[in-house]
Formats: structure tokens, C-alpha cells, sequence
């Protein structure tokens, strides 16, 4: 139930930028880098902290992509367009799930901050995460769908 939560959850985020131009996806409508595609971007990140860092306890060096907990995680290049934006989070999450397969819901990583994390800890938090980003992107592709 947890998986299919989560997945759940990381389509949701996705088909807030779905249709959108590549320019409306870049479209910064308030102060913070948060845009359509700036909310999949962090969320491939997500991803990778949670489940490379720390569960399977990586060196950020060793991570498919960008694991430091900055704004940085929301950038996108202006060469990205959104279906690799889209690619990469899907590529990322397909990893986690890879090294969840080999996890019980409750062992556990070690987080900087939180200590000692289980699985299912890192299930809840990504569901939480993703469906409040899925949220962000619905107000933000209404929007600029409304600005049409």
C-alpha cells in the first residue's frame, strides 16, 4: 500500500506539468524557484537523498544526480526541456524502488539531522512530500492555464 502510495503520488506531480509548453513550465509565479518543472526536478532529488544517501548510505558523489538539500535541487538547465525533467525523476524513483526491494519496512539509514529513519519512515515522508508538490503544481498550472 505504501509503494503504490508513493507512486501514486510521483504520477500526480507529473501530470501537473503534462500539456504544458516548455515555457510555461518555467514560469515563475511566486518569489521561491518553485515552477512546474522546478517541482519534478526537486522531487528526482528527493528521491535520491532519501534513498540513495540515506537509506542505502551512498557519498553524495555516488548518486545519480544532485543530493544536496539546497534550492539547487529545484534548477533546471536551460538546455533540460520537461520530458528529461520527467525522465529523470522517473529514472530516480525506479532506482529507489530497485533499493527498497532489498529493505524491510523497518530497517533503517541514518539521516544527518533525524538520526535513525526506516523505511517506512522514508515512504510517509516521500507520499507527504509529493502529494504537497503535486498540490503546489495544480495551483500553479491553474494558473498559467488561466492566463491563456
Amino acid at each position: 500500500m505504501l509503494e503504490q502510495m508513493l507512486d501514486r503520488n510521483r504520477q500526480a506531480l507529473i501530470d501537473t506539468a503534462r500539456g504544458l509548453s516548455e515555457a510555461e513550465v518555467r514560469r515563475r509565479l511566486v518569489v521561491s524557484l518553485t515552477t512546474p518543472i522546478g517541482l519534478i526536478k526537486h522531487a528526482a532529488f528527493a528521491e535520491r537523498r532519501w534513498f540513495q544517501l540515506i537509506l542505502l548510505g551512498l557519498d553524495e558523489s555516488e548518486c545519480d544526480g544532485y543530493a544536496i538539500p539546497d534550492e539547487g535541487s529545484f534548477l533546471v538547465s536551460d538546455g533540460e526541456t520537461l520530458d528529461d525533467v520527467i525522465a529523470e525523476f522517473e529514472r530516480a524513483s525506479d532506482r529507489s524502488r530497485r533499493i527498497a526491494a532489498d529493505f524491510d519496512l523497518d530497517d533503517t539509514g541514518t539521516h544527518p539531522s533525524a538520526g535513525d529513519v526506516s523505511l517506512r519512515f522514508v515512504y510517509l515522508l516521500l507520499i507527504e512530500e509529493f502529494a504537497r508538490h503535486a498540490g503546489h503544481g495544480d495551483i500553479l498550472r491553474e494558473q498559467i492555464t488561466a492566463a491563456r
